[in-house]
């Protein structure tokens, strides 16, 4: 059987082993990608933020604790949006239990759109820019990250969720629909280049004044073997825009 888009984190055993993963010291999420999302996003006071595939909202919370005006976090797994509804309990943010693409955006609302590893699971991406970009105030801005293409490609290194010890980079250039196996299920997720990422996002309006690709920073790593293995292929790819 396969999921799409959050359908997976709603099965018992993906989210608590997902969950694991994700809160372990050195998962990428904590060594590399949190750390280049902050650093995108530098001084969050005093700004209304929508986040796309907010997850447990563990983000919004830090959020609002840096000083956010507002915060508003989008969550299409069942399972996730109760999580987050805990972590945001006695705070001002905002949930809805709705998938990134059904989100009945709001015009000209938002100084800040963040989205962290989920557009990877979006079919349609060039319509959900065009949403961001006209919720987005003047000078907004669009902070978001993703899996790196590299390693969305080709899963020929990977047929089972086992660690990839090798990574195979095939096909490219042929973008569409990719099957992976990840913790014991398979996950549909879709392959673009960083070209057509760069292509859409100029198309739609956006000024694009940041891509990174998540070069590992030994402070923030524990272990120096994990850390030297994360030299071997980018595995984020990150974006800073602005409207």
């Amino acid at each position: 059987m396969e999921f799409r888009g959050s359908t997976a984190y709603d099965q018992e055993d993906f989210f608590s082993d997902y969950m694991k993963r994700r809160n372990r010291e050195d998962s990428p999420n904590n060594a590399i990608e949190g750390p280049l999302i902050y650093e995108l996003l530098g001084h969050v006071d005093s700004k209304n933020i929508l986040d796309l595939g907010c997850g447990d909202a563990s983000f919004g919370k830090e959020l609002l604790q840096l000083g956010a005006k507002s915060y508003t976090g989008i969550e299409g797994s069942e399972q996730m949006f109760k999580a987050a509804m805990r972590n945001l309990e006695g705070t001002s943010g905002i949930l809805h239990h709705s998938s990134m693409e059904s989100y009945q955006f709001p015009k000209d609302d938002f100084d800040i759109v963040t989205s962290r590893f989920a557009l990877h699971y979006v079919l349609n991406i060039e319509t959900l820019f065009q949403k961001i970009y006209n919720a987005l105030k003047i000078n907004g801005q669009f902070i978001f990250s993703l899996q790196h293409p590299l390693t969305t490609a080709s899963f020929l290194s990977k047929p089972s969720g086992d660690r990839r010890g090798n990574w195979i980079v095939d096909d490219y250039f042929h973008t569409g629909e990719r099957r992976e196996a990840w913790i014991n299920k398979d996950v549909i997720k879709y392959h673009r280049t960083i070209e057509q990422y760069f292509t859409l996002l100029r198309k739609t309006g956006f000024l694009i004044e940041e891509l990174r690709e998540g070069t590992p920073n030994r402070c923030h790593f524990q272990n120096e073997e994990e850390f030297l293995r994360r030299h071997r292929i980018p595995i984020v790819l990150a974006f800073s825009c602005k409207k």
